[in-house]
């Protein structure tokens, strides 16, 4: 890495999917912030030369930070999407309230006060397309912060070499328009030359528990039939437990989702959904089996993050 490569922290860094991304396009990565304990230490283990701060974001501030690690050119995060998510049964009624009055939503106030704090030259934010109901708000707020033009850039992973549709928005004070892909990567594709589950040299590719009432219930499933249902936001019913179409790219990974191998009856591993969300098979994943599969349904997909990557450099000059 050259010294004189652009410096990035990552707020809400989960196990760094976002950050692995700008690692790829050549960013040091200098810190990542995660108040979940599980996450920050798959953080560290895979970014070992950054700083990992098992921390609460309503903690930071932008003095520490520079304290930390100097002052960043570019600050990324993701905060929680679950206030603004049409999945979530629970979200606030009132589209204001989740931003300014939910807990969780609050948190990409803080995100702006740290942008505002620390001026990086670029920040980008991801969240879910729910986040826009409150967009004259966000614009608002990263005005007061300092940055009276953003953009909000809707961008679909699998457009970008990701083999699971993701649609997300990513707020910046650039605009990100990275250059589509040539074609989009299949299911079968992206678990081809995966050794058998179990295999010891591969990290997170355990085999996980199935009763063999639930595997006479998978067996019976076609490619994209899904075994179970749950109740969204405003009543919508929502899919969980799909048998994966090795012919197409696979529905949106979620914390809480799980698949089903297309061939196979049997849930996908860890390993196999991190290959579905682009993380190379070394980047692994701690703590227990749900939260592995919550660090790899909760990051931004590697290869959108690193197309992102990408049209930050151009912007930098480092292009």
């Amino acid at each position: 890495m050259r010294g004189d490569a652009p410096s990035l922290v990552d707020f809400f860094s989960g196990a760094g999917g976002f950050a692995e991304g700008f690692r790829r396009a050549g960013f040091r990565i200098l810190l990542g912030v995660d108040n979940n304990p599980a996450a920050i230490r798959s953080f560290k283990a895979n970014f070992p030369e950054a700083v990992a701060l098992a921390m609460d974001i309503k903690e930071i501030s932008g003095a520490l930070v520079e304290a930390l690690v100097g002052k960043p050119d570019v600050v990324i995060g993701s905060p929680p999407c679950e206030p603004y998510t049409g999945a979530n049964p629970r979200r606030r009624q009132d589209p204001a309230e989740r931003l300014y009055e939910d807990p969780a939503g609050q948190l990409v106030l803080h995100f702006a006060r740290l942008v505002g704090e620390l001026k990086p030259r670029v920040f980008v934010m991801e969240n879910v397309p729910g986040i826009l109901d409150v967009e004259e708000e966000i614009r608002r707020v990263f005005a007061q912060a300092g940055y009276p033009e953003i953009y909000f850039n809707k961008l679909l992973a699998e457009y970008h070499g990701t083999p699971s549709h993701r649609l997300r928005v990513f707020v910046s004070n650039i605009p990100l328009r990275p250059r589509p892909a040539r074609r989009t990567i299949t299911v079968r594709e992206a678990l081809r030359g995966l050794p058998e589950p179990g295999t010891r040299n591969v990290p997170n590719h355990e085999p996980p528990p199935l009763s063999p009432k639930k595997q006479r219930r998978i067996s019976r499933l076609k490619w994209g039939q899904a075994m179970i249902y749950y109740e969204g936001a405003e009543g919508r019913r929502l899919p969980n437990l799909i048998r994966l179409d090795p012919r197409r790219h696979a529905p949106t990974i979620l914390g809480s989702s799980r698949f089903i191998h297309p061939y196979e009856d049997r849930f996908l591993t860890v390993r196999e959904q991190a290959r579905l969300m682009g993380f190379p098979d070394n980047h692994v994943f701690l703590g227990g089996r749900d939260e592995q599969y919550n660090q790899v349904g909760e990051a931004v997909p590697v290869p959108l993050a690193e197309a992102i990557a990408r049209e930050v450099l151009r912007f930098l000059g480092n292009g």
